[in-house]
């Protein structure tokens, strides 16, 4: 229970609570824990529920019209996730999957609502972590429509990066493997195809790889990459 207490305490939004209050709340959350690979909801689910994450790493991810997985987050352990409850779309159109073995406190929409009119700090931390999600989410939707799969696999590795980065020496380190397979499924192509644009970002010296690791030695030229394809598609847009 101790180990409980303080995963939640570490979550984002409930960093106003004190400690009774969050001993109080961990009596009335369940909790769920998820296996590599399993789902926690799909586009079916209609419960008004959201997530608080204590332990793993979750991708939130949305199936194209030819039936391509598109990536939207890698949600953190110590974060809420399944936000969309709050605007009463429930969870339209979104996956949630496990890319690692995860525990999940589940907190149905009344109780949260409840949460915030107690505490109003709450409802503040939730404000700002769905601004910046949204903005996010846009950007990701935005990549699949206006880039290359070269500029895309950039997209991805920058939101990697500033989701689960670590400082080094020589830039950022991504301290997770992640297969090409599964880089394709976060950016809507196949395995080959990321095979062929990592090379091409190895090439153009944005990307390392060591000991299965991707490295960034500078962050500034792979987000300039990035941003290359879309202004490539206005580009060819404007021309008659």
């Amino acid at each position: 229970m101790k180990e409980r207490i303080r995963l939640l305490s570490m979550v984002d939004i409930l960093e106003p609570l004190s400690p009774e209050e969050i001993e109080h709340l961990h009596g009335q959350l369940p909790d769920r824990h998820l296996q590599q690979g399993e789902m926690l909801y799909t586009p079916e689910d209609r419960s008004e529920r959201l997530f608080m994450l204590q332990k793993g790493k979750i991708r939130v991810f949305r199936t194209t019209p030819d039936g391509r997985e598109l990536t939207l987050a890698v949600v953190e352990a110590g974060t809420l996730f399944g936000e969309m409850s709050l605007t009463g779309q429930q969870l339209q159109g979104a996956y949630t999957q496990a890319i690692e073995p995860s525990d999940v406190s589940l907190m149905l929409r009344e109780d949260l609502e409840r949460l915030v009119v107690q505490k109003p700090e709450v409802g503040l931390k939730i404000m700002y972590l769905l601004s910046e999600r949204l903005r996010r989410y846009e950007t990701r939707l935005e990549d699949a429509t206006m880039k290359d799969v070269h500029s895309r696999l950039a997209s991805i590795i920058v939101m990697l990066v500033e989701s689960e980065g670590v400082r080094s020496g020589t830039g950022y380190r991504i301290p997770a493997h992640h297969t090409h397979r599964q880089l394709g499924e976060m950016i809507g192509t196949n395995r080959e195809a990321v095979t062929r644009a990592f090379g091409v970002l190895q090439d153009e010296g944005v990307v390392e790889l060591r000991r299965r690791l991707m490295y960034v030695p500078d962050l500034q030229a792979l987000q300039g990459v990035s941003a290359y394809g879309e202004a490539q598609e206005e580009e060819q847009q404007r021309r008659p």
